[in-house]
C-alpha cells in the first residue's frame, strides 16, 4: 500500500513538474554587428517584464529559458544602438539579432539609446571592461594607440614604471597577471622594452580584465586576468583599414572566404624609426624597431558547428653598433571547435600552442644566448544554460611547459666551442572547474566555483640537495645570507617526476539588489601560481626567466576578498562603483643581497620563499552618455613583502619587517574624457598621477681603495618623485567621408603636455670633481606631439 502511494506520489510531481516545464521554452541564437556579421561578446538580453536577463558568451552565443508566450525583447551592447523586438514563444527557438553601431533602422525593431549602466544584478564584481572605440579616442605616446596603457586609466592598475612593460592590479607584480589573446598566453605583452604593447588595436574585438571575483576557469596567476579576443574577420564584405603614425604603421584586411559562413582577417605592423637612425653617422650601427602579425580564419560549418584557427607572430630586434643584438617576441596559434549539443548546452574545444623566445648576441664578448618558454595547452569548455536562473560553466585542461632557462653558444659560425646548456625543465599542469550562477531570489544572485589543479615538475633535470633541505645559509656571525653547498645530486629522467602539488581553489561571489539602481556585491577567490618570474628589476624586462614550482619553489596561493557598492544614476547616464579589497599571498619569491640571478643553474642558492599582502579602495565615477563623456577613478592603497627568518637566530629580508613592495602606489588618480563637438571634430583628454615607485637609495658611503662606495639601508623604503602627466588629443573626421568608400580620420595627440620629468629611475655615481656619489635622474618622454592618419574602406 505505501508503495503504491509513494509510486502515485511521484507520477504525480513527475507529471507536474512535465507540464511546468512544457510551459517554458528556450530562445537562443546568436548576436553578430549588422555590417560584417562579427560576434559580440558581453550583449545584454533583457525581457523587462520577466526582468530575468543573459549576456552572450565568448562566441555571441545566448540562451535563455522563459515562459510560453509573447515577450518583448531588449538587446543591448555599448557603443551599439539598443533594439526592441517582440518575440512569441510557443516552442524552442532559435532567432539571430544583428545589432548595428551607425544606427541605420532595422526592421521590426525599436530602436532606442544605449547606456553603459552596470549590471546591477549580477554578482560579477572587480571586472572592467573597455571597448575598442573608446581605447582608441584615448590620446598616447608617439601616437600609436595601446591596448596596455589604456588599462592604467582604470582603479587598481598602475604601470611597473615609465616606458617599462608590464602593469601591476591590487598591488601584485606584473608576472602575477594572466594574459591571454585567444585563449593563448602572452609571456611577455610589450614592444620595444615596453614603449607599445603587442595588441594590435584594429585586431582587437573585446578586453576583459579581472582584478578579483575570478571564474573558475582561469587559474595559474595569482593577480588578475586580462582576457583579450581578436575579430573573426567580416564574412559580407571585403574591408581594408590601418594608420600612418610617425614611427610605425599598420594595416589589416578582412573578408570572406565563403559569404555568411567563412571569414578571414589578416593585420600587421611595423615600426620604421630605426631607418631614421640610420641618417646619423654616429647611429648607423645602431637598431631599434619591432614587428608583428595577426590572423584568424573562421569557417561556419552549420547551424551546431563553427571553427577558428588564430595565431600570433611577433618580434623586437635591439641592436647596438652591430656588437650587442637582442630579438624577442611571442607567438602563438589556437585551434578552435565550437559545438552546440543543445539549445542550452554550448561547447568550445581549444588546441594551444604559445612561445616566448629570447635571443641575445654579445659579439663584443663573443657568444650567443637563447632561452624562452614554451607551452603546449589543450582545453575543453562547456557552458550550461540550465534554466533562466540557473546557469553551469565547467571544463578541464591539461598544459605541457618546456622552460629553456638559456643556450650559452659562441657567436659566428665557430664550431670548435661546444654549447653550455642550463638545464632545460619541464612541466604538466592539469586541472578541472565547475563554476554556476544561480539566482536564489529576485534580490539575491550568487556565483560559486571551485577549480582544483595539480603541478607535476617532470625530468629530465639534475636536482641537488642539501643539508636541511636548506640551499640558503644565514652567516649568523656577519648577518647574511650565502649560497650553499650542494651534498649530493640526482638525476631525473625524461618526464620523471621530481616535484607534485595540487591545490583547490575556491570562488564565491554574490550580488543583493538594493533597488532597480543600486546593489552591494562580495566575492572571494583563491588562485595557485605554479610559474614564478625570477627577476633582478622592479618590472619585467626581456631578460626575465620563467622557473616552475619545484623542491625548492613553492607556489605561490593568492586569498582575496572585495566588498562593493554599486550604483546606476539618473537612468544609467551616470555610474558609480566602490570597491575595498584584501588580498595575501603566500610564496613570494625573495632574493638574497648580491643575488645573481641571470644563466645560473642552480636559482635556489639565492632565493627564499616569502609572503605578500595588498589593500586598497577603489573609486570610480562614470559619465555614460552625451557629448561629453568619460571617468574618474581614484584607488588608495597598500603593497607590501615580508620575508621572515626561518629560525629564532635569523634576522630575515629588511630584519624580517613588512617593507613596501615594488608595486606599492599608495595614491592612484586617473582622469579620462571625451567629447564630441560635431560630426568633424572630437577631443580626448588623459589626466594620471600615482605616487612614487618605492626603491632603495643610498644611507651613507665609505671609502675602499680609493674609491667610495656607497651603502644602502632597508629595502624600498624610500620612493621615486610622484609620477604625472597630462595627454590630449584631437580627431578630424572630414564631412566627405559619408559620401564615399574610403574613410579617414587624423588624429593629432600630446603626450606630457606640461612636459613633466617624470623619473624612469634614479642612479647613483661618483662626482669626478668631488668624489661624492651623487643622484642622476633617468626621464624618458618629454612633452611628445604625434600625428597619424587612420583610414578604412
Amino acid at each position: 500500500m505505501i508503495t503504491k502511494k509513494l509510486s502515485l506520489f511521484l507520477i504525480i510531481i513527475f507529471t507536474t513538474f512535465t507540464s511546468f516545464s512544457q510551459e517554458k521554452f528556450t530562445l537562443s541564437g546568436t548576436i553578430k554587428d549588422f555590417k560584417n556579421n562579427e560576434t559580440l561578446i558581453g550583449v545584454n538580453i533583457y525581457i523587462p517584464a520577466l526582468k530575468i536577463g543573459t549576456t552572450t558568451n565568448e562566441y555571441g552565443f545566448y540562451s535563455i529559458t522563459v515562459p510560453r508566450g509573447e515577450h518583448q525583447i531588449e538587446i543591448s551592447y555599448v557603443g551599439y544602438q539598443t533594439i526592441q523586438q517582440t518575440i512569441v514563444l510557443n516552442q524552442n527557438t532559435k532567432n539571430n539579432f544583428a545589432i548595428s553601431e551607425s544606427g541605420e533602422e532595422l526592421q521590426e525593431v525599436v530602436i532606442t539609446d544605449n547606456k553603459g549602466k552596470i549590471n546591477i544584478k549580477s554578482p560579477e564584481m572587480s571586472v572592467n571592461k573597455l571597448s575598442i572605440s573608446t581605447i582608441k579616442k584615448m590620446p598616447v605616446v608617439l601616437g600609436e594607440v595601446d591596448v596596455l596603457k589604456s588599462i592604467l586609466l582604470l582603479p587598481g592598475v598602475t604601470n611597473a614604471g615609465e616606458g617599462a612593460s608590464g602593469f601591476n592590479v591590487r598591488g601584485g607584480g606584473a608576472d602575477q597577471n594572466l594574459i591571454l589573446l585567444d585563449e593563448a598566453t602572452i609571456f611577455n605583452s610589450s614592444h620595444v622594452f615596453g614603449f607599445f604593447s603587442v595588441f594590435n588595436p584594429d585586431a582587437i574585438k573585446d578586453l576583459k580584465l579581472y582584478k578579483g571575483g575570478i571564474p573558475a576557469r582561469f587559474g595559474g596567476r595569482a593577480s588578475s586576468v586580462l582576457e583579450i579576443y581578436q575579430k573573426d574577420g567580416s564574412s559580407k564584405n571585403f574591408h581594408v583599414n590601418g594608420g600612418i603614425g610617425l614611427i610605425s604603421s599598420r594595416l589589416l584586411l578582412e573578408g570572406p572566404i565563403v559569404k555568411d559562413k567563412g571569414s578571414f582577417l589578416i593585420g600587421g605592423r611595423a615600426s620604421y624609426a630605426h631607418l631614421f637612425l640610420k641618417l646619423s653617422e654616429e647611429n648607423k650601427d645602431n637598431s631599434a624597431y619591432f614587428y608583428d602579425l595577426n590572423a584568424k580564419f573562421s569557417y561556419k560549418l552549420n547551424d551546431n558547428n563553427s571553427l577558428y584557427l588564430s595565431g600570433y607572430f611577433g618580434r623586437d630586434v635591439f641592436s647596438l653598433n652591430k656588437s650587442f643584438t637582442n630579438i624577442y617576441g611571442n607567438s602563438t596559434l589556437n585551434l578552435r571547435w565550437n559545438h552546440l549539443y543543445s539549445d542550452k548546452l554550448f561547447s568550445n574545444l581549444s588546441l594551444i600552442y604559445s612561445d616566448y623566445y629570447y635571443g641575445l648576441d654579445l659579439d663584443f664578448v663573443g657568444f650567443k644566448w637563447d632561452s624562452g618558454i614554451k607551452n603546449y595547452n589543450i582545453k575543453y569548455d562547456f557552458k550550461h544554460y540550465i534554466s533562466d536562473k540557473f546557469k553551469l560553466n565547467y571544463g578541464l585542461n591539461g598544459i605541457y611547459y618546456e622552460f629553456n632557462p638559456g643556450t650559452i653558444k659562441p657567436s659566428g659560425n665557430d664550431s670548435g666551442i661546444n654549447p653550455d646548456q642550463l638545464d632545460k625543465k619541464y612541466a604538466f599542469e592539469p586541472s578541472v572547474y565547475l563554476d554556476a550562477e544561480n539566482q536564489l531570489s529576485k534580490k539575491i544572485t550568487i556565483a560559486y566555483g571551485l577549480r582544483y589543479s595539480l603541478f607535476y615538475r617532470l625530468g629530465s633535470s639534475t636536482i641537488n640537495y642539501y643539508d636541511d633541505n636548506n640551499p640558503v645559509i644565514f652567516n649568523s656571525d656577519m648577518q647574511i645570507y650565502e649560497k650553499g653547498t650542494p651534498t649530493s645530486t640526482k638525476y631525473f629522467g625524461k618526464n620523471k617526476v621530481i616535484q607534485d602539488y595540487n591545490n583547490l581553489e575556491p570562488r564565491l561571489a554574490v550580488s543583493y539588489q538594493l533597488n532597480e539602481d543600486q546593489s552591494v556585491k562580495a566575492s572571494y577567490n583563491r588562485m595557485a601560481q605554479y610559474l614564478q618570474l625570477i627577476s633582478n628589476t622592479s618590472s619585467p624586462t626581456p631578460l626575465d626567466v620563467w622557473m616552475p614550482s619545484d623542491n625548492y619553489i613553492k607556489p605561490q596561493i593568492a586569498d582575496q576578498v572585495a566588498l562593493g557598492y554599486f550604483r546606476n544614476l539618473k537612468d544609467g547616464d551616470y555610474s558609480l562603483e566602490v570597491e575595498t579589497y584584501y588580498k595575501k599571498i603566500q610564496n613570494r619569491l625573495d632574493y638574497i643581497d648580491g643575488a645573481d640571478l641571470i644563466a645560473n643553474d642552480a636559482i635556489e642558492q639565492v632565493i627564499l620563499n616569502g609572503r605578500m599582502r595588498a589593500y586598497g579602495l577603489e573609486i570610480m565615477v562614470k559619465k555614460n552618455t552625451g557629448k561629453f563623456n568619460g571617468w574618474v577613478s581614484y584607488t588608495l592603497s597598500k603593497s607590501e613583502q615580508q620575508t621572515p627568518g626561518r629560525t629564532p637566530e635569523e634576522i630575515g629580508i629588511n630584519d624580517g619587517k613588512w617593507y613596501s613592495s615594488a608595486y606599492d602606489k599608495t595614491h592612484n588618480l586617473a582622469i579620462t574624457s571625451a567629447y564630441n563637438l560635431n560630426e568633424k571634430w572630437s577631443f580626448g583628454a588623459n589626466f594620471a598621477l600615482q605616487s612614487g615607485q618605492p626603491v632603495t637609495y643610498p644611507n651613507g658611503q665609505y671609502e675602499y681603495l680609493g674609491i667610495t662606495v656607497p651603502s644602502y639601508g632597508q629595502r624600498n623604503e624610500n620612493r621615486l618623485p610622484a609620477y604625472h602627466h597630462l595627454d590630449v588629443s584631437a580627431t578630424l573626421t572630414p564631412r566627405k567621408n559619408k559620401d564615399r568608400n574610403w574613410k579617414g580620420e587624423w588624429v593629432f595627440s600630446i603626450y606630457n603636455l606640461y612636459n613633466r620629468s617624470n623619473a624612469a629611475s634614479i642612479n647613483f655615481r661618483q662626482n669626478s670633481d668631488t668624489g661624492l656619489n651623487e643622484a642622476v635622474r633617468l626621464s624618458i618622454f618629454g612633452i611628445v606631439p604625434a600625428v597619424s592618419y587612420n583610414f578604412k574602406f
